[in-house]
């Protein structure tokens, strides 16, 4: 799909967005069965963390919620939206504020680990029962300093 997309930084402490981007996750949990998380914890992580977004037409259509040691709490990626490199772009302007990446993704949540790892993160360990209801976790990282810009830079085209 190609349409014109507006990007926005949300500093932490900051609401802007907020009801979207759980509208966006939720919206890919009953379709995907993946980004389950609660209300509360969704809303807290927001406040707290360093969030980019991507919008069309006003609408958020991919967001990455960080904190500030760079792990990524969250990315959703409205799926009208995937393979225009979306995806990309967020983990791209994650890497640009920070000199290390990581993240959890459910072990079987094949697409957020093909994704993962086609940007250049790898698996560092497995966490049998990670998630509240007793799913299992990979914890990815990406690495640290300028080689990521690189392969990223790359992968972008800049």
């Amino acid at each position: 799909m190609s349409v014109n997309l507006d990007t926005c930084v949300v500093s932490p402490g900051d609401d802007d967005h907020l009801e979207d981007a759980w509208e966006l996750k939720e919206r890919i949990r009953r379709e995907e069965g993946v980004l389950k998380q609660r209300r509360g914890f969704f809303t807290d992580a927001y406040r707290r963390s360093t969030v980019y977004c991507y919008l069309a037409d006003d609408a958020i259509v991919g967001f990455a919620t960080v904190r500030r040691d760079g792990y990524v709490l969250f990315l959703a990626v409205d799926p009208d939206y995937r393979g225009d490199g979306i995806g990309k772009r967020l983990i791209a302007r994650v890497v640009e504020d920070n000199q290390s990446v990581s993240c959890h993704a459910r072990t079987t949540n094949g697409g957020a680990l093909e994704f993962y790892e086609s940007v250049g993160f790898e698996i560092e360990r497995r966490i049998d029962n990670y998630y509240e209801d007793g799913g299992d976790a990979y914890y990815l990282t990406l690495g640290e300093g300028g080689g990521i810009r690189d392969r990223l830079s790359d992968l972008l085209g800049r």
